[in-house]
């Protein structure tokens, strides 16, 4: 029924519209009784548990940040069958993004780019949010992802991480340096791992006893890639995420006029499978067997995570698939992975 109701009725939609109107649904599957009975059809099973960062998922398969920017729906995901949500990212200042629009489909191609810019209400609101979500028993695993400030200079980046640090850390089940946005000026020049080691250090030892990540590019060369993995074991991070959207736009269906006439942005959905693939090679390749690597980019199906799970993926997370999914996405991934037991 969702394809057709995504066919018909939601392409209709400008689409950052269209997912303000599923965020309220999935609130709503987040509050009681509503949950509760979302639960008996989501729920995964207990063979699907995996634990790791010291922490135990209810299910390998997570919302990569950017779906719940503001930690308003992290109980109806959840409720929804994610074993984790990751919010933001979150920027220690709060900032509108960019202008609209900033958010195009490419229906041919299963994918969608934004150029969002990190739109977000602030570390402090989040701060407050992630204290209510908390006292939630049933609760998914939540991190918190952070970036620069917009108006924060380059050269004042750490600064800028380390007060998010300070003040998201201790509410946080986990930590994620973003520095590979293409939406915000700069950002991905932190990438360079001169810069990266003093950042990484700081915010490590901002974030205390928090489980530390670093989320990186896809569209770095293959030596790049591995050096970011290997200063990331360096500097004592607990893992890294690979990937996040990429500036390329080779290979499309759309039509190249349409895709130009988007303009910039990172490109997210099945385009990306194949790369980020091969990042989760090289990042295994180099990093020890106990260091966590999250895999996302291209995830849309039970087969899909099953891979990346036998590439050497600890847990696999997904985005622009709820879109041409839906909101029992989860649940189809589940089911999909206990049936391959």
């Amino acid at each position: 029924m969702y394809p057709l109701l995504f066919r018909t009725v939601l392409t209709r939609f400008d689409p950052e519209f269209a997912h303000h109107l599923g965020a309220l649904v999935i609130r709503v599957a987040g509050v009681e009784p509503v949950a509760s009975l979302v639960r008996r059809l989501t729920a995964p099973g207990r063979t699907q548990k995996v634990h790791a960062l010291g922490l135990e998922f209810d299910s390998p398969f997570g919302v990569a940040a950017g779906f719940d920017k503001n930690v308003t729906m992290v109980s109806g995901l959840g409720a929804l069958g994610f074993g984790h949500v990751e919010v933001g990212t979150v920027t220690a200042l709060p900032q509108p993004g960019n202008p609209k629009p900033r958010l195009f489909r490419l229906v041919a191609d299963r994918a969608v780019i934004n150029r969002m810019g990190f739109n977000n209400d602030g570390a402090a609101a989040a701060a407050a949010r992630l204290r209510r979500v908390r006292r939630s028993r049933r609760r998914p695993v939540i991190g918190v992802n952070i970036g620069k400030s917009r108006v924060v200079a380059v050269e004042d980046a750490t600064t800028d991480y380390v007060r998010s640090a300070l003040l998201l850390a201790p509410l946080a089940d986990y930590l994620v340096v973003n520095v590979s946005s293409p939406n915000t000026p700069g950002l991905r020049g932190l990438q360079a791992v001169e810069t990266l080691r003093p950042l990484l250090t700081e915010v490590r030892d901002a974030a205390g006893d928090t489980p530390l990540l670093v989320k990186i590019a896809p569209d770095l060369d293959d030596p790049e890639v591995q050096d970011i993995a290997r200063l990331a074991v360096d500097a004592g991070l607990a893992g890294i995420i690979a990937t996040n959207t990429t500036i390329a736009r080779s290979h499309l269906a759309t039509n190249a006029k349409a895709v130009e006439a988007m303009g910039a942005g990172g490109l997210s959905g099945a385009p990306l499978k194949a790369r980020a693939l091969q990042v989760l090679h090289l990042v295994r390749d180099v990093v020890p067997e106990e260091f966590v690597v999250i895999s996302a980019g291209g995830v849309e199906t039970a087969d899909d995570v099953r891979e990346r799970l036998a590439a050497g993926a600890t847990l696999v997370q997904g985005y622009t698939g709820f879109l041409y999914r839906g909101p029992l996405w989860a649940r189809q991934i589940n089911r999909g992975l206990a049936r391959g037991r």
